[in-house]
Parts: C-alpha cells; structure tokens; sequence
C-alpha cells in the first residue's frame, strides 16, 4: 500500500507530545492497540488523517503518502525543547493489507498470534505488526527488508491485488483519507472521523479543538460524508453542484475509486440539505447525478 507514508515518533515524550497535537487519545495507545485520528489546523480543519499505533521503536503513523514530508515538517515546528524525533519512514516500513473471508485464515499461518478486537494489534519480532481495523480488515507492517518474504508467504494463501483495490475497500467502508486535494478543506465531523473513533472528546486541548468541540455541541452539522457511485470518472478534490445552491458548490468529492459494479464509487462531502432534497451533481451542475448509497456505520 504504498499511497500511504508512514511517520515515526520517537523519544521520551512522544506520547505526551503527540496527544497535544492530535485528536484522538494517544495515552490510550498501548503496544497492543491503534486508532484513528486527526491532526488538525488551528480552524480545526484536517492537515492529515491517520491510523496510529505503538511499537518499542515509537509511534507509527499511517498516513497519505502525498502529505506526509508536509505534515512532518508542519508537526516538527512544534516540538521545542521536547524530546521527540519525528522521522519519515515511509521508505523503511512496508504497508500491505489482507480482506476477506480467507483473510484471517491466511493470516493465522504466517504471523504466531493475531489481534482478536478490532483496533487491537500484535507484534511479531521477525514479521512485524498486524492491526485488526474495526471493518475486519487487517493492516500488515513490516521492513521493506522483510516485506519480499511476507509478500511471498501470503501470496500462496491469498490473491494478490493492487492498491486501488484497497482503496476501494476503504471507500465502501467509510473510510476517508486526507490528500493533498483535500488537505486543509475539512473539519473532522465533515468526514465522520469521530463516528469511527478518530475524535476523543475528553481529552486535553490540541491544535483546532475548540472548533472540533463546539461543532459537535452545537447538533447538526450542515455537511456530512456520504457513499455515491457515480457514472464517470472522479477524483479526489472534485467539487460538487446541487440545483438547490445554483453555482455556489456544495461538496468536494473527498476520495475516489474505479468500482467493480461500473462507474466510480466516492466518499463525497456534501451539504446534507442538498443531499436529502435536491440532485448532486459532479463537477458542475449538468454534469453526472450522483447516487447516494449506503454506508456501513449510521450518519446522524
């Protein structure tokens, strides 16, 4: 899964430096467990989103490759007299990822132990780190020195596909991923990230937490992400166009994939207004009907 990077936090005060920077709850991130999270402008919109997990080496951060050397110079302002190193070790640890119904069988022959819950993790010295994500999937880490010999291992007892195939998977799931198209554009709820556990409420301040806090106070948001298919191609930053709003758009398409059934699947932000009462159309108001699916988890 090489569209994604991966930083690595180090050093003494990681933790504590990392849970005054990010949304989701570091201290609760132990060598056995992941999460979600956020890491967000001082307007509370998304600079990154991320799955984030523990190993003896430090923090891992999993996050879009296009954004991460931005995110770790952005991040690295912030450390002061901490002692924290923040590396980019996109090119020293490999990502894969196993789906399916085979998936956890296959796994069970490679690695000694896997993570029974979701956003549960297990470490295995010569393999490297499986996290169980909470759609049932499993995220695999490893060195890229290590990554040929799993890779083998796991072609003889699974298909072996290509990126996009997991990016669909993560669409369909609800899943959004913060690219440099849409970095800076989105608060955390407009993405769902605190339906699926990317936003602790109860923990201490952090960059944007005062926006993140009183849009969930305040009730209903005005824009929330949706699952479309849509008859044409899409990308990633496209905006949207409802009749209701006229010219003025009304959403951005936050990812996209090619779909198996035809056309293309995307996670779309849209004013949920235009979204319950009107036809969202992309990229311009004659342009293809989006049509609205549904996701796995409920969109209030």
């Amino acid at each position: 899964m090489d569209h994604l990077g991966v930083l690595l936090f180090s050093g003494e005060d990681a933790q504590s430096f990392l849970q005054a920077q990010l949304s989701c709850d570091v201290a609760n991130v132990g060598l056995r467990s992941s999460t979600y999270g956020a890491y967000c402008s001082p307007k509370g919109r998304m600079l990154a989103n991320f799955l984030l997990w523990r190993e003896e080496a430090g923090f891992h951060m999993a996050l879009s490759r296009d954004i991460a050397a931005a995110v770790q110079r952005n991040i690295s302002k912030f450390i002061l007299r901490s002692k924290v190193k923040v590396s980019d070790a996109s090119d020293t640890v490999a990502l894969a990822g196993a789906a399916g119904p085979q998936a956890e069988g296959a796994l069970r022959g490679v690695f000694a132990e896997l993570p029974k819950m979701p956003t549960e993790t297990y470490r295995d010295s010569d393999m490297g780190t499986v996290i169980r994500l909470q759609d049932g999937r499993f995220v695999l880490s490893t060195a890229r020195s290590a990554a040929s010999a799993l890779q083998q291992q796991m072609a003889s007892l699974l298909q072996s596909v290509d990126a996009r195939v997991w990016r669909w998977l993560d669409i369909r799931n609800g899943l959004p991923w913060v690219t440099a198209a849409t970095q800076d554009r989105l608060i955390p709820q407009m993405a769902n990230f605190e339906l699926i556990g990317g936003v602790s409420f109860d923990k201490g301040c952090y960059p944007g937490q005062e926006v993140v806090a009183r849009t969930q106070h305040l009730g209903k948001l005005k824009r929330r992400m949706f699952l479309a298919n849509v008859a044409a191609p899409a990308a990633a930053g496209d905006d949207l166009y409802s009749e209701d709003l006229g010219d003025q758009a009304s959403g951005v398409v936050v990812n996209a994939e090619a779909s198996p059934d035809g056309g293309h699947d995307l996670l779309a932000v849209v004013q949920t207004a235009s979204r319950e009462g009107s036809t969202v159309h992309l990229k311009s108001l004659t342009g293809p009907v989006l049509r609205f699916l549904a996701l796995p988890y409920a969109v209030a």
